[in-house]
């Protein structure tokens, strides 16, 4: 009998538990945006604050420097990159995987934030309007999430090769803005431009397996499928680009 194939969310799990000790000094963009988005936080209630999909805990760190004092749980489905986290009591690290929804003892929170994770889940859009109604009046969410219209460089390659994106598909920001709408006041809702230098394919795909986000949906290509996305590669003239949705709002 096949063994059955691990659900996505596992191999997710296991792609970052792998890399969890290089995550830091390879995520250098997502300590930027967490950086910036922490920098959006307004006036809270009094109540839970979480970091959903923590990891090593970049935003947790980076709002809680805005507010010394008031810590954040750290919520993630790897245990390993919570683990990474320098600063963090360990009874504020939580493993839970987050298709499964938030813990019961989350609802009503004052603050929940996420950076580079709600792309991971199955149902993007469906978890973030759970997230918004977890939320107390005055509550805020603040959310970082790569959007459609990223690795727009990968993808034309990929079609010029005439093989397969194995890139991973990202929800579409207009529908996470819409998703947040019945229940938030949004203060900031936009897509944020980021390009870094284009390394070339090889260096590239290394670089997204060293911080283990090459988990995909797609199948993996064969040899010479990437052999021939590696030939029709641009060259550095041509940066890689992320477009990421940054978000803050309050509860009505």
């Amino acid at each position: 009998m096949t063994p059955a194939e691990p659900s996505f969310s596992t191999r997710v799990e296991h792609c970052f538990s792998r890399s969890a000790p290089a995550y830091q000094r390879g995520a250098t963009l997502q300590a930027a945006v967490a950086a910036r988005l922490a920098r959006l936080t307004p006036p809270l209630p009094g109540g839970t604050r979480v970091d959903l999909g923590a990891g090593n805990g970049l935003l947790a760190r980076a709002i809680e420097a805005q507010a010394p004092g008031q810590a954040l749980l750290r919520l993630d489905a790897c245990l390993p990159l919570l683990e990474q986290d320098p600063l963090a009591d360990p009874a504020l690290r939580r493993q839970w995987d987050l298709n499964r929804g938030l813990p019961e003892d989350l609802q009503n929170s004052a603050l929940l934030a996420s950076s580079f994770a709600l792309q991971w889940l199955e149902q993007p859009v469906v978890q973030l309007r759970h997230w918004c109604d977890a939320l107390r009046g005055g509550g805020a969410l603040l959310l970082a999430v790569p959007c459609q219209g990223s690795f727009s460089l990968w993808h034309q390659a990929a079609e010029q090769a005439d093989v397969p994106c194995t890139a991973l598909a990202l929800p579409e920001a207009t529908q996470l803005i819409e998703a947040t709408q019945p229940s938030l006041q949004l203060h900031q809702g936009r897509v944020l431009r980021f390009s870094r230098p284009n390394p070339g394919a090889v260096a590239f795909l290394q670089q997204i397996k060293a911080i283990g986000a090459q988990a995909s949906r797609a199948q993996r290509l064969k040899p010479s499928e990437l052999r021939r996305l590696i030939r029709h590669w641009p060259g550095p003239e041509q940066s890689i680009v992320w477009h990421v949705l940054v978000l803050m709002g309050q509860k009505r």
